[in-house]
């Protein structure tokens, strides 16, 4: 176990794996083993299997991860994968032993004496890998099966006769490649169900799944513990929005995959999947469910050199459950969109470098909650968050008929950490606080208060001087901001006036990189919504120009609230297409 700075890890996040050296052989057959520096190589070359290193992120026991922010301990832990071997960036698209403890020790991969593929470790079997076929009804021998990489990245474990035994496209980990089916087998009850990593450093199992349900009600995203869906995408035999035109839309609409990503839907007796595949065969690209919780469709971009994400879905990354962990409020806007809730802090701040957000945070001062003491320093107190969703798991409390009487609810236990009121609903959280976000963002929209139970101290209220102020001071003071407050009504009143007569009618870059037009412009280069040249879905199209001479096309909402959500998510997932007939 070695340990080195946080900022020394961060330069070589790139060489967070041993690679094994080259091999041309796809198949490994009886009497054949596996080591640390051998690999299986596809026959078009695009593929590899193998054990690779992986260097984990990992505090040792006797250390609280809480307060060693300063130093990051490293843990060297083999997993069997597969990956891209001629993209210089190390991806994997398959891990083998990823629900198992790695080890630190050398492994090895062969086929056992009852024609099983499994991963050996000091004598003992640590993956097996017809264990997780429930269907196989026929016992074979050392000398008639074979494990055979093949081109798509499919491991297949097969007998001499052709038969396919096991094959890795039925267990993906946490990517979905062209031509592997994402559903369930309806004879056999097999649901190849898509589990996210831990982090960018961990391809464990992490915290969100996502998998076609076998009752018919389509594709469900949600987080596993605790157990909260967060999205459902509707069958394709319902009228309302669906995933797959969703995404044809998306891919039609950006020249990187227009013809190059063509997605399918099939039901029929015996299967119920979706599937996409690539024609140009020298395109790489991969869906994804990410640590992040949302489903990436991921392009490599040989100009840059890089993974190109060309469609996200949750547009907004608050919409997954608790996706910033306890005691967190997610913020859409934000440039980082997780951060921790007032007076608290972050548990792990070296798990939060790598996207592994579950511990979230912590109090940095333990609540008061002793009965029978009420003063100003040593009580618990209520800081307030308006316009957030509320946490999950809540509990109601019929006898608060108002809002001190809710308060004094929640301080009568000491395990309730915060409480809400609303329209004489009284409602109180014990424990963990999950799910809060802030309403501004694409999809998420709440008038809610939440009150979070602080200690009197950590009230950012209470750290104040309030020392009875001098009446001359005050009055002083109160003139001087009156005319300061006209003085810069004046001058944007001027400014208006200005940018009218003057200056080009769209505003200035925002963080997304779009540009954003107020109505009154858009009015202005539509003429006032004159020409109309088409309708499309939750509004209507318009004709216009701007000040430079571009024409352009403005889609104005004529819908109702939630058609405004939908309005919003399509106009960001436009935003994220580079297309010469798309104006920033």
């Amino acid at each position: 176990m070695a340990m080195i700075s946080l900022h020394v890890l961060l330069g070589l996040l790139l060489l967070l794996h041993v690679a094994p050296p080259s091999s041309s052989d796809d198949t490994l057959a009886a009497g054949q083993v596996l080591t640390v520096g051998d690999k299986l190589v596809s026959a078009n070359g695009r593929f590899a299997l193998g054990f690779f290193n992986w260097f984990q992120v990992q505090p040792p026991s006797n250390i609280d991860i809480s307060k060693s922010n300063s130093t990051t301990f490293l843990v060297s832990n083999w997993y069997l994968g597969i990956w891209f071997n001629k993209i210089p960036v190390f991806t994997t698209v398959w891990v083998a032993n990823r629900d198992i403890d790695p080890k630190p020790n050398l492994t090895q991969l062969k086929i056992s004496s009852d024609g099983n593929l499994v991963i050996i470790h000091q004598g003992g079997v640590l993956w097996s890998a017809l264990a997780v076929n429930k269907n196989r009804t026929q016992t074979c021998s050392i000398n008639t099966t074979s494990a055979i990489l093949m081109d798509s990245a499919n491991l297949i474990l097969t007998s001499l006769s052709g038969q396919v035994l096991w094959e890795s496209f039925d267990y993906p980990t946490d990517v979905v490649l062209p031509g592997a089916k994402f559903g369930w087998n309806k004879l056999t009850r097999l649901n190849r169900r898509a589990i996210s990593r831990k982090s960018t450093v961990d391809p464990g199992l992490g915290s969100y799944s996502i998998e076609l349900e076998t009752n018919g009600k389509g594709i469900v995203l949600k987080r596993r513990k605790p157990s909260v869906v967060y999205r459902i995408y509707a069958p394709e035999s319902s009228e309302i929005l669906k995933l797959l035109p969703r995404i044809q839309k998306i891919l039609q609409l950006d020249p990187r995959t227009n013809g190059l990503i063509v997605p399918n839907y099939t039901n029929n007796p015996e299967e119920e999947y979706y599937i996409y595949t690539s024609p140009d065969e020298s395109s790489s690209s991969f869906l994804s469910l990410d640590i992040s919780s949302q489903i990436k469709l991921n392009i490599w971009s040989q100009a840059n050199q890089s993974w190109q994400a060309v469609f996200a879905d949750p547009v907004d990354v608050c919409t997954p459950a608790a996706t910033c962990g306890p005691f967190t409020v997610c913020d859409a806007n934000a440039l980082s969109p997780c951060d921790c809730m007032e007076s608290f802090s972050k548990k792990s701040p070296w798990h939060w470098e790598f996207g592994d957000r579950t511990h979230g945070c912590i109090r940095n001062t333990p609540l008061y909650c002793t009965s029978g003491k009420n003063t100003t320093t040593s009580t618990d107190m209520f800081h307030p968050i308006a316009k957030v969703t509320l946490p999950y798991n809540s509990q109601s409390v019929n006898l608060a008929t108002t809002r001190s009487k809710c308060e004094e609810s929640c301080l009568s236990s000491c395990s309730c950490t915060a409480y809400s009121y609303s329209n004489s609903n009284c409602s109180v959280w014990h424990g963990k606080l999950l799910g809060v976000c802030l309403s501004d963002g694409l999809e998420i929209s709440s008038e809610d208060v939440l009150y979070l139970r602080l200690a009197a101290k950590d009230m950012p209220s209470l750290g104040k001087d309030k020392r009875k102020p001098n009446v001359g001071v005050v009055t002083a003071a109160s003139i001087s901001c009156f005319g300061l407050l006209m003085l810069l009504m004046l001058l944007v009143i001027w400014r208006k006036k200005l940018r009218w007569s003057s200056s080009p009618f769209y505003g200035s870059q925002g963080p997304s990189g779009i540009i954003a037009f107020t109505y009154t412009d858009l009015a202005r280069a539509t003429k006032n919504f004159s020409e109309k040249i088409g309708t499309g879905g939750f509004g209507s199209v318009y004709k216009g120009m701007l000040n430079d001479s571009t024409t352009i096309a403005v889609k104005r909402l004529d819908g109702t609230r939630q058609g405004e959500k939908q309005f919003r998510a399509e106009v960001s997932s436009i935003g994220l297409i580079q297309h010469i007939n798309l104006v920033n």
